[in-house]
């Protein structure tokens, strides 16, 4: 019952890509993670204080390279949900899964250590990017396929980020910490961002789009976190999915967002692909056990939302 947590967690996702497509709106991509990055570090600060665990660490060149890529892939995300309908958008980030298999199965093949299990996710990869293909149609406006771009190079930043977070779990790093750096160097990359294109006023309606994003964002990836800590690891994985349904939701209820069949299918697709490269890496790791990796824990950073 535990991994239902992530049902709540793709929920408040879900809500969280609405506020960031309606707060596209009056704010550049720049002020949007700026505001959702001081509203996580804020809250990590509080919840590392509150444990007592230091925010200073001795792997402060590996935080700040998973922080890049991952607030790389932050603010990729939230500009392809502003150009996209949000389900599109959604459904391209949740390749990420797709694009770590394909890192980690290409360092196992420098290393000589490809298997089976190895070669059996390339059928589920040409089976994602059939999905991409169904999803954006080529034939469509340019515009569409820009966002596309955008959303799919977000995932391939996402599943990086995951890379280095994996190093960071090995090195025996709390999340809350990994998280924090995150933050932090999202509340940086805003304040640059904020610095050369400047910043837009504010209004109750666009202040409080902000705090929800931020409020959201927090809401997911504390129900993702103790999804994948207590509940079990392959149904947890395969909820997130649940993600890209809520979106489809709010994009026809809010937007009128209309989807035709070819779409539907490669949002199938995709989620399929998704689906057997869990299987098969899950598969992989119970015949290859890596010790002193957190899997569970690790699993809930593969979301840019972190």
């Amino acid at each position: 019952m535990q991994s239902l947590w992530m049902l709540f967690a793709a929920f408040s996702f879900s809500l969280m890509g609405v506020g960031v497509k309606l707060a596209a709106e009056f704010y550049t991509t720049g002020e949007i993670v700026f505001y959702r990055s001081l509203i996580g570090v804020t809250i990590m600060w509080i919840m590392l204080a509150s444990r007592g665990v230091p925010v200073r660490t001795p792997h402060m060149a590996t935080h700040i390279k998973r922080s890049v890529f991952g607030v790389t892939a932050l603010l990729l995300w939230f500009t392809s949900i502003s150009m996209l309908p949000l389900a599109t958008a959604m459904t391209l980030n949740y390749m990420s899964p797709v694009w770590i298999a394909m890192i980690l199965g290409a360092s196992a093949a420098l290393a000589g250590t490809a298997g089976a299990a190895d070669r059996k996710l390339i059928g589920a990869i040409l089976l994602s990017f059939a999905g991409v293909i169904c999803l954006l149609q080529p034939s469509v406006g340019h515009d569409q396929l820009t966002g596309g771009l955008i959303g799919l190079i977000s995932g391939v930043f996402t599943a990086l980020a995951y890379v280095e977070v994996r190093q960071l779990g090995q090195l025996g790093e709390p999340e809350g910490r990994i998280v924090f750096y995150f933050s932090a160097v999202g509340l940086v990359c805003g304040l640059v961002w904020m610095l050369y294109s400047g910043v837009s006023p504010h209004t109750w309606y666009g202040a409080g789009l902000l705090l929800a994003i931020g409020i959201l964002a927090t809401l997911g990836q504390t129900s993702m976190t103790r999804a994948y800590k207590r509940g079990n690891t392959l149904l947890t994985a395969n909820l997130q999915y649940a993600g890209i349904v809520f979106s489809s939701l709010w994009g026809t209820l809010v937007w009128d967002d209309k989807l035709n069949w070819i779409s539907w299918l490669g949002m199938a697709l995709i989620i399929a692909s998704g689906i057997a490269t869990t299987l098969t890496r899950a598969r992989a790791t119970d015949d290859h056990p890596t010790p002193a990796t957190p899997v569970k824990s690790l699993e809930a950073e593969v979301h840019p939302e972190v």
